[in-house]
């Protein structure tokens, strides 16, 4: 009987850390850590990722002219306003080299109301985290580890998507 109980127990921990069937989602094998992240906000001050350790944090890649970047940020807006979520920091990084005037007119068009836009400084965040295309999305863990990114488009809004998040927060 002890030895039914303690295999129920353990087989319940491992179907309890089963990588969700999301689509484009890719949890690391291993964590990853980066040193001297930085990136902007759109008054130019700079933001340092260090410094939001003890947050979940994402990092969401995106361009004005990229279509799926269009039809995922109303999602990842709506996802900043979720109140099961309030350790969450999210970050929509504009890597399109495009200008502030531009960027805003791209959050207007599309209601966006909860986000603020952040730049890539130097164009380096792409090569640092080795993109390979957008939108991509970088998710940090507490410790500031990426644990898992999302490369193109989702619905940040779906159930299993904000079931397997609230594990991390």
């Amino acid at each position: 009987m002890r030895f039914l109980i303690l295999f129920l127990l353990f087989m319940s921990n491992a179907f309890g850390n089963e990588i969700p069937n999301i689509k484009n989602l890719v949890v690391n094998k291993e964590l990853r850590t980066y040193e001297n992240i930085t990136f902007s906000n759109s008054k130019g001050k700079l933001i340092k990722l260090s410094d939001y350790k003890s947050n979940l944090v994402i990092l969401n890649f995106w361009a004005t002219w990229c279509a799926p970047c269009k039809d995922e940020m109303p999602s990842l807006d709506a996802l900043k306003m979720n109140s099961s979520l309030s350790n969450l920091k999210i970050f929509p990084i504009n890597v399109g080299k495009e200008n502030v005037k531009k960027s805003k007119k791209f959050f207007k068009d599309l209601n966006i109301k909860n986000l603020d836009i952040y730049f890539d400084n130097n164009s380096t965040l792409a090569k640092n985290f080795s993109l390979r295309g957008i939108p991509t999305s970088l998710l940090f863990n507490k410790e500031g580890e990426e644990f898992a990114r999302i490369i193109g488009s989702i619905d940040f809004s779906e159930k299993e998507f904000l079931d397997w998040l609230s594990e991390y927060n």
